[in-house]
């Protein structure tokens, strides 16, 4: 059986002719499957929750919507041995597709689920996931893309409610949303001291802008943070600009953009299976772009082949 966890809303409504065409392609093949539609914000962690705990030997769950959905569903994922996870992907920045090679093309993606689901175990593919705790550890939470502290948190927390999003969406330009609110948040944003442990080094980091910490290469509508990320290997890449002038890392935006960045003095890019962050004032913490809270302290683990994946 095939679940469907659809979001309508995303990409400003467009998602709903995406998953028109879905229910269109399904028609024509043998395959029982259900849909729900989410309709307020954490319903799908509560679907994804109630289908993980169903009965069958094998649930496969599939996402149609953006990386927000995306992100509430694994986040209610119950047994992840017993479930396998599909994405058609249908937002405004798409980068867990994206990291995956999943392109838009919905009839491509769609035969390409059923052919996973068809051929059985063998041809699921494990990835890793992250995930963030904070608050002592009381609090945590998965991500497929990207969890970070700064300037990219302070980004997606903008994005969430922006009316800039809904009009560039509009006009097929949702990607500038993430741009334009970047160089909006780097000239008005506090940066902070940082101390970071990672696996092999303790590491200081004056001025800090930003700090990600990346399962696959891009977050943002595809901005590279850790070119060499991939969801296969084990660890998380940590990614960070500290200690450089804030109108020279606008200049350097070009530069992050095309992946060339770690040549520049202020950017650290380091792998690692934990980092565990102590910020010396309040910090937005995002996981995939979902607001988590202000944080002074933050631990980033790889969950080494968590999700099971019908690639």
């Amino acid at each position: 059986m095939l679940y469907f966890i659809v979001n309508q809303t995303a990409r400003t409504g467009k998602s709903s002719k995406v998953w028109e065409k879905v229910q269109t392609l399904l028609a024509d093949v043998d395959i029982p499957y259900k849909f729900y539609m989410t309709e307020y914000e954490n319903h799908a962690t509560e679907l994804a929750k109630m289908i993980s705990q169903k009965d069958d030997m094998d649930i496969c769950i599939i996402v149609v919507g953006g990386d927000g959905t995306m992100n509430e569903v694994i986040n209610g994922i119950v047994d992840f041995e017993r479930v396998r996870f599909g994405i058609i992907p249908a937002g405004s920045g798409n980068d867990f597709g994206r990291g995956l090679g999943i392109g838009k093309d919905v009839e491509e993606n769609v035969k390409r689920i059923i052919r996973a689901y068809q051929s059985g175990r063998e041809c699921y593919q494990s990835m890793d996931l992250g995930k963030v705790s904070w608050d002592s550890g009381t609090k945590s939470r998965f991500f497929g893309i990207s969890s970070g502290v700064g300037m990219d948190a302070i980004v997606c927390k903008k994005a969430l409610h922006s009316g800039m999003k809904t009009f560039l969406n509009k006009l097929h330009l949702g990607k500038m949303t993430y741009i334009l609110l970047t160089i909006q948040t780097l000239f008005s944003m506090d940066t902070a001291t940082v101390e970071v442990v990672y696996d092999k080094e303790s590491r200081h980091f004056e001025r800090l802008i930003f700090m990600a910490a990346m399962n696959l290469r891009a977050e943002g509508g595809g901005v590279p943070m850790a070119p060499k990320a991939t969801p296969f290997d084990g660890r998380l890449s940590l990614s960070n600009a500290s200690g450089i002038p804030k109108w020279r890392t606008f200049f350097c935006l070009p530069v992050l953009v095309a992946a060339k960045h770690e040549r520049i003095k202020g950017f650290h890019v380091t792998d690692s299976t934990l980092a565990k962050v102590t910020i010396s004032k309040p910090f937005v913490l995002h996981a995939d772009g979902e607001y988590c809270g202000d944080v002074t302290e933050a631990t980033f683990t790889c969950e080494t082949n968590k999700l099971h994946m019908l690639l």
